[in-house]
């Protein structure tokens, strides 16, 4: 069955850098565009990042633009969310979602699948 898991989530100082990753199996990933959504407590899911099927396009909420880097390797079926420059209001569950596309969208509608999600505390 699909499957999108992922990891490296946890409690990390202002000012310092995070790697979350998501493992996918179960549909064919190329095909698929990848994201990254977050959603702090008693706020809606936000867009963070999206990378294409190619790894050749990629975009960026305005608030991450500079600190996050989003990447992919087809050969792993996993998609990175590299963190950077973390702050308090970084503090959220990041959830990994593939959308089956060849463009790449900010919109948390039309997603396929969806991750179980990952905590990241950013602490002041």
């Amino acid at each position: 069955q699909v499957q999108l898991v992922e990891s490296g989530g946890g409690l990390v100082q202002a000012g310092g850098s995070m790697r979350l990753s998501c493992a996918a199996s179960g549909f064919t990933f190329t095909n698929y565009a990848m994201e990254w959504f977050r959603q702090a407590p008693g706020k809606e899911r936000d867009f963070v990042a999206a990378i294409d099927r190619d790894a050749g396009r990629t975009l960026y909420a305005e608030s991450v633009k500079g600190r996050f880097i989003i990447s992919r390797d087809n050969a792993k079926n996993t998609v990175y969310l590299q963190m950077n420059m973390l702050r308090p209001e970084d503090t959220a569950v990041y959830y990994c979602a593939a959308r089956l596309t060849a463009k790449i969208f900010t919109s948390i509608s039309g997603t396929n699948y969806w991750g179980q999600g990952t905590q990241v505390t950013v602490s002041s």
